[in-house]
């Protein structure tokens, strides 16, 4: 394998990657991501509709469409992490990180001994990554990644204690989140300047860490402006709002419809 095939390797480089992302458990959705170009896909496991088996046949659609495998599990759910990481994904993004004790916990699961407690059983992961058991062996504690996010006050708070985990690859970070912790529930702000301020500080000391910075943004101006910050791996388009948008507009393109607009009638 070469670096240019390796997630990690572009990532820890500087190469910012943009992947989409998942919410619906169709698996020929993330295939079709990746056939469009996204350089990686990630899969919700939080807050989208994939359960673990959608979620393996999806891996092996998006490896074949030739992207990077990512994924979100539920929060506090590591025991899922060690059987996606298993199943093929290259990357786990664990929600809801507050403290070194989480991050650390969250992190060792992801890794082999002695650096972690991860079980061995990786046939779909050495397959999907074009490795022998024993290259995969050798290889996977730096080329799976485990990345926290940040989406939380208290995790700002303890943000250098959470970086100081050697385990942990890095952080991502949840803007929309974050708008509702920094303003105690009142402010839902994810394009906003103070949450603005607060991604910049967190991408600064991820850096500062040599810990890699995500990052999900909500439009292409907020990719470039992380790219600037820091961040190297951008989640920029979600499959429920790309078929929204088209349905809409092409809809909204015939004459027929636009003439029935309102009317509720579908055929």
């Amino acid at each position: 394998m070469t670096d240019k095939s390796i997630l990690a390797d572009k990532l820890r480089s500087g190469q910012p990657v943009v992947t989409g992302w998942c919410l619906l458990s169709a698996p020929m959705v993330p295939e079709l991501f990746a056939r469009a170009g996204y350089e990686a896909v990630t899969l919700d496991l939080q807050h989208g509709m994939f359960d673990f088996e959608a979620a393996v046949d999806s891996l092996g659609l998006i490896a074949l469409g030739g992207a990077h495998r990512i994924a979100r599990i539920p929060v506090a759910d590591n025991a899922l992490a060690g059987r996606l990481i298993d199943m093929g994904a290259e990357c786990i993004i664990a929600p809801m990180i507050n403290s070194r004790e989480e991050a650390e916990q969250f992190a060792r699961a992801m890794k082999y001994p002695p650096m972690g407690e991860r079980s061995w059983s990786p046939r779909r992961a050495a397959m999907l990554s074009g490795q022998t058991d024993h290259e995969y062996l050798t290889n996977s504690n730096s080329q799976t990644l485990a990345l926290a996010m940040i989406e939380t006050q208290e995790a700002i708070d303890a943000l250098d204690d959470i970086l100081s985990v050697p385990e942990l690859d890095g952080i991502f970070v949840g803007p929309s989140d974050l708008s509702l912790s920094l303003s105690k529930g009142t402010a839902l702000d994810p394009n906003g300047s103070e949450t603005a301020r607060a991604c910049a500080d967190i991408a600064s000391k991820a850096k500062a860490a040599g810990k890699i910075a995500g990052i999900f943004c909500l439009s292409a101006e907020k990719v470039e402006e992380a790219v600037a910050q820091g961040y190297r791996l951008l989640s920029y388009g979600i499959d429920t709002v790309f078929i929204d948008g088209a349905a809409r507009t092409a809809l909204g393109e015939t004459a027929w419809t636009k003439d029935k607009a309102g009317t509720g009638i579908g055929y």
